[in-house]
């Protein structure tokens, strides 16, 4: 036999420990926990090693075992069993020893207990082939029960949405989107009947549902003579198995075939009189579910920001790895200033996300102001839609800083942007959330709490490119607020329904901007650390968006391709 001659062969990126590893998210943890970093640090490392090492592997070897669904049993039985992967199962366990959920509850850290539970969700996400979409629906679950103040149902779920015992925990889901509409769930078809005892019944087909899997779900349906729309709705809790392990008056159609997340048992689900509970009053149920969509959206959020995270700690080490044009692509200064650009793009939105995880958690230890309560109500879409869009150009390029090796499934790297992809789409899109941020704005009387934040974050900066930097976000965000403002006072809903994603993507960027730079000021004086400087400095260089209008019969001729009337 002739033997080939040796070849090349690249080596492939490598991860070391999650949390030693990331200067961002040590530094903030540092600057918040002060002298009590010490006792956190052991489950952060804990966390981070599982993350890049053995979990991190386990992903690898796990490429490919999708969920699958067994509709009917040798002997003609409908079952309805989903086999989930083998890292599904491994995640659930240590998601639930590691208090993913119960960490916001327990209440340890008071207020910072909300931003030690999603430093460790940072953590886990990028390996956990988006397990943390139902731990987001059951931390959602859990708020919403809770501030629901249904004691029965507190009482009989709650402390398993919330347990460290992976024996006992249970996960949620959130059926919401059916045929007529995702985002749009006042158009649901889900019909509630009374029974004689006082119990209710659901009748309907559930057309996306992730974590099928889940032992409950919050549920919108109509109550029977209930008027149309989102007010006629009533929010109901389901439990998914009755006590012989059946599904209760459910039967799955079929597992949803998705470009990303294929890990999520996402099922589209028929409901024949499934037994349900009122979880409040019988209309309103829209308004009930906000405490789980406020939630959803910040998981969200977070596993946006992790994604970044994870695809450039694999773009760096594969540039030292890589050699081309005689030398390695960390050397390359082209290759650099990329790495560069997506990086400062990275540290903004982390900024932004963290400080909406931290106004989550002083709202749940009572410490939030009425400024700070208007914050939250603007920056819980901003946030969203901001990392959102911003994890899948982010991504995108870091597949490209690979080459081919980039677009090749058994690298594990394309999975990373087809995950991403769901981030601007899963609770709310882009648009949608641009509607919402309208709304929260009318609510907060305009944009005044993100100038009154901006102009804080400014005050505290002294370096001279943090000082112009966070200037350039203070005025765009004055500059966004009075393009609102005008809109408001001519009362004309279409050029500012028209203008709303540009708005918010400024509004988002800028105060990620302001953000980062009061974060940069600190790492200067604290830790001598002039990184977050630099990104800062290199986003303020580059600019920031722009408001533009086009006349309204322009743009639909140019959206339509026709000609204009």
């Amino acid at each position: 036999m002739t033997r080939t001659p040796d070849l090349f062969c690249q080596t492939a990126p490598q991860l070391g420990n999650q949390f030693d590893d990331d200067r961002m998210l040590r530094s903030l943890l540092e600057r918040r926990f002060g002298d009590a970093m010490d006792r956190v640090r052991p489950q952060l490392r804990e966390m981070g090693e599982l993350a890049g090492g053995s979990l991190y592997r386990m992903q690898l070897e796990d490429r490919g075992n999708d969920p699958v669904l067994t509709g009917w049993d040798a002997w003609g039985q409908r079952v309805d069993r989903i086999e989930l992967s083998p890292l599904w199962r491994r995640a659930a366990v240590i998601a639930a020893e590691s208090g993913l959920i119960a960490t916001a509850y327990e209440q340890q850290w008071g207020p910072l207990s909300r931003s030690l539970q999603f430093a460790l969700v940072y953590l886990f996400h990028p390996s956990s082939d988006v397990y943390t979409c139902p731990l987001a629906m059951t931390d959602g679950a859990a708020r919403t029960l809770l501030d629901s103040g249904n004691q029965a149902l507190i009482e009989q779920a709650v402390p398993r949405l919330i347990s460290r015992d992976p024996a006992f925990a249970w996960t949620s889901g959130q059926w919401m989107t059916e045929a007529t509409g995702g985002s749009d769930v006042g158009g649901s078809e889900t019909r509630a009947i009374r029974n004689d005892d006082g119990g209710w019944r659901l009748h309907g087909r559930k057309w996306f549902t992730s974590a099928a899997t889940s032992e409950i779900a919050l549920t919108l349906a109509r109550p029977e003579g209930n008027p149309s729309g989102g007010r006629g709705l009533a929010l109901f809790y389901v439990e998914t198995r009755d006590a012989s392990g059946r599904l209760n008056g459910i039967e799955v159609c079929r597992l949803k075939d998705k470009l990303g997340t294929r890990k999520v048992p996402t099922a589209e689900l028929l409901l024949h009189g499934c037994p349900a509970r009122l979880v409040g009053d019988t209309a309103n149920g829209v308004r009930d579910i906000v405490p789980m969509l406020e939630m959803t959206r910040t998981w969200n959020s977070v596993c946006a920001i992790a994604t970044m995270r994870r695809g450039m700690a694999l773009a760096r080490d594969y540039a030292r790895r890589r050699i081309a044009f005689g030398k390695a692509l960390s050397q390359q200064p082209l290759h650099l200033d990329t790495l560069a650009w997506l990086q400062a793009r990275t540290e903004a939105a982390f900024h932004l996300c963290f400080y909406l995880v931290d106004l989550i958690g002083r709202r749940e230890d009572g410490e939030l102001g009425e400024l700070a309560a208007a914050e939250l109500r603007l920056l819980t879409s901003l946030t969203k839609l901001t990392t959102g869009r911003e994890a899948v150009a982010v991504i995108s390029e870091v597949i490209e800083s690979f080459g081919g090796a980039g677009y090749v499934e058994d690298t594990g790297l394309p999975m990373l942007l087809r995950d991403a992809q769901v981030l601007p789409i899963w609770e709310g899109t882009t648009n949608v959330l641009s509607l919402d941020l309208l709304r929260a704005l009318s609510a907060t009387g305009g944009a005044e709490p993100l100038l009154s934040l901006t102009a804080r974050c400014r005050t505290v900066c002294t370096d001279a490119r943090l000082v112009e930097a966070a200037a350039l976000a203070e005025i765009s965000v004055r500059r966004a607020a009075e393009w609102y403002q005008q809109r408001q006072q001519d009362d004309d809903r279409d050029r500012l329904e028209a203008g709303a994603r540009r708005l918010a993507l400024l509004l988002g960027q800028a105060t990620g901007l302001a953000l980062l730079c009061e974060h940069a000021q600190w790492a200067l004086d604290r830790e001598q650390d002039a990184r977050p400087a630099e990104a800062a400095a290199r986003l303020a260089a580059h600019g920031l968006g722009r408001l533009y209008e086009t006349p309204a019969a322009a743009s639909a001729a140019l959206a339509m391709d026709e000609p204009a009337s």
